[in-house]
C-alpha cells in the first residue's frame, strides 16, 4: 500500500481542521481532523505515521502489518454515535448524517405541495405517515456495490435503516430500487417479512432515479420545489451504504473510514466491473485500478464518481469518504474543430465539466444552452431540476443550437431529456453526443439517446 492521503474536505461544508502533525503515529480510528463549521470528523484508515499535513490533506506512510482492529468511538445516544463516527452522505452527496437525521419527522409538519408541479393532488393533500427513504436506485449507470452491499449485508442494511427510523421517530421505511435488480428484490422481500413496517419501491431503470427529490417522487407522489427539502414530504431520504455505515457505527462503535468502490472500464481482463468493499479512505485511484487488473493501452480519461456526476481524476488522486466509482474510458473522438453547442442539465455535469468534454474531443464551442427545467436557485449555486428525470421537451433549445450554426451539440440530460432531444434534434441535422457516450461504450451499456422504455413500472414484484 502507497502513502494514504486524507483529504480535509469529505463532505458538504468547511474543510476539517487537523490535529495531528507529522510524525505522530496513528490507528485505524484515530481521530485527525475536526470539522471548523458545517462538516464531520475524519479518523485515519490506517495504522502507520504522519508523513505531512498540507492545507488540505492528512499524508500517512501506512505500516506494513496493518491490524483489523480499530479505535472505537465513544458511546452516547444513536445520534451522537452517527455524529461522532464521521458518517456522511455517502451516495456521492457528502451532506453529514448526524445533521440529517437530527429531526423528529413525527413532529414534522407536511410542507405546502406545489399546485403548478403537483397538479393531481387534492387541495390540502397531507401524508398519514413519516418516512425513512432508502436510495438503493445505483443511480449512476454501471456502479454495482451499493446493490452487492444489499445482497451480502442484507442484516447489516435493515438494522441501520430501523436505527434511523428510531433516531428520526419516522413510523415507515422505503427501500427505493430499480425492477431490474431480481436478485437483490428477492432477498430484500424475504427478509422484510418480519419488517411490517418497511417495504420496497419499484423504479424503472432510468437515470436519476436516485436523486432525492426523484426518490420522494417515486416512492411518495409528491413533487418538491428546487427549494424544499425532503423533510416537507415528512420524509428523510438516506444511501444504502450511509444506513449500513450508521449501523457500524452503533453496533461496533466503528469510525467511518472506509468506503465501497466500483471500479469499471477500460481495463486488463473486461469492462466487468469489480467491487471492493470497505476500501481504507485515502488509497490513491491508480492502486484501486491496478487491483483490478490495470489500464488496458490508451485511454481517454479517468472519472471519479459516476458518468453523469462524476469528475475528471488522475492516477494519484485519493478516494473520499463519497467517493462511488471509478472509470477508465476509451479514446475520445475528434470533432475536428467543428462547431459545437452544449446542452447543460441539472442532472448531469456543470458546464465547466461539459466545456472540459468538448476540448477533450477537439470541438469548438460556439453556443450553451441550459435545460429549460434546470433552475438557479441563488447565483453559482449549482443547478436544480424543476422535475428530475421527467422533461417536457428541448426544442426551443435544439432551434437555438440550429440557429446558432452548430453541427455537433454535447448534451448532459438525464433519459428523459436525452429523449427529447432526439425528438427533434437530428431532424434539424444536428449531430448528437451524450457527455456519458465515451464511458457507456466503454462498459457496454446503451447509449443515452431514445427512451425505450416506461418511465411507468409495475410495483408488483414479479419473481
Amino acid at each position: 500500500m502507497g502513502n494514504v492521503q486524507i483529504l480535509l474536505r469529505q463532505h458538504v461544508g468547511a474543510p476539517c481542521q487537523a490535529i495531528v502533525k507529522a510524525g505522530d503515529a496513528v490507528e485505524k480510528g484515530t481521530l485527525i481532523a475536526t470539522p471548523t463549521g458545517l462538516g464531520a470528523n475524519i479518523f485515519s484508515s490506517v495504522y502507520g505515521v504522519v508523513e505531512e499535513v498540507t492545507d488540505d490533506r492528512i499524508i500517512i506512510k501506512p505500516d506494513e502489518e496493518q491490524k483489523e482492529e480499530f479505535v472505537p468511538i465513544k458511546e452516547g445516544t444513536k445520534l451522537e454515535m452517527v455524529k461522532e463516527a464521521g458518517i456522511v452522505g455517502m451516495g456521492g452527496a457528502g451532506f453529514p448524517t448526524g445533521i440529517k437525521l437530527n429531526i423528529n419527522l413525527a413532529e414534522t409538519p407536511m410542507g405546502e405541495m406545489d399546485p403548478e408541479i403537483n397538479p393531481e393532488l387534492p387541495e390540502g393533500f397531507k401524508l398519514e405517515h413519516s418516512y425513512i427513504l432508502i436510495n438503493a436506485a445505483e443511480c449512476e449507470p454501471g456502479l454495482e456495490h451499493n446493490i452487492q452491499q444489499l445482497e451480502e449485508q442484507t442484516d447489516k442494511v435493515i438494522r441501520g435503516v430501523k436505527y434511523c427510523m428510531e433516531i428520526t421517530h419516522a413510523d415507515k421505511a422505503i427501500f427505493a430500487i430499480k425492477k431490474k435488480h431480481h436478485k437483490a428484490i428477492k432477498i430484500l422481500d424475504a427478509a422484510l417479512k418480519s419488517e411490517p413496517d418497511i417495504s420496497m419501491h419499484m423504479m424503472a431503470d432510468i437515470y436519476p432515479m436516485g436523486e432525492e427529490r426523484a426518490v420522494v417522487r417515486e416512492c411518495l407522489g409528491v413533487n418538491l420545489t428546487t427549494t424544499q427539502l425532503p423533510s416537507a414530504a415528512r420524509s428523510v431520504v438516506v444511501n444504502l451504504e450511509t444506513v449500513a455505515k450508521v449501523a457500524e457505527a452503533i453496533d461496533e462503535r466503528k469510525p467511518c473510514i472506509t468506503k465501497n468502490v466500483t471500479v469499471r472500464g477500460k481495463l486488463v481482463g473486461g469492462n466487468e466491473a469489480h467491487v471492493f468493499m470497505d476500501v481504507p479512505v485515502g488509497v490513491s485511484v491508480g492502486e484501486l485500478i491496478e487491483k483490478a487488473g490495470g489500464i488496458d493501452g490508451e485511454y481517454g480519461e479517468i472519472i471519479m464518481g459516476g458518468a453523469f456526476t462524476g469528475k475528471s481524476t488522475e492516477l494519484d488522486a485519493p478516494i473520499t469518504k463519497t467517493t462511488g466509482g471509478i472509470l477508465v474510458t476509451m479514446e475520445f473522438p475528434d470533432l475536428h474543430g467543428a462547431k459545437t453547442g452544449l446542452l447543460v442539465c441539472a442532472c448531469g455535469g456543470s458546464e465547466e465539466r461539459m466545456r472540459e468534454i468538448a476540448s477533450k474531443m477537439n470541438a469548438n464551442v460556439i453556443s450553451v444552452c441550459r435545460c429549460k427545467q434546470a433552475i438557479e436557485n441563488k447565483p453559482g449555486a449549482p443547478l436544480k431540476c424543476l422535475r428530475p428525470g421527467n422533461c417536457p421537451g428541448q426544442v426551443k433549445n435544439n432551434m437555438q443550437f440550429k440557429k446558432d450554426g452548430c453541427e455537433y451539440i454535447i448534451i448532459g440530460n438525464c433519459s428523459d431529456c436525452s429523449n427529447t432531444v432526439m425528438a427533434s434534434g437530428p431532424k434539424m441535422g444536428l449531430k448528437v453526443f451524450h457527455q456519458t457516450d465515451h464511458v457507456m461504450r466503454t462498459i457496454g451499456h446503451p447509449l443515452y439517446r431514445t427512451l425505450k422504455i416506461s418511465k411507468e413500472v409495475s410495483q408488483d414484484i414479479d419473481f
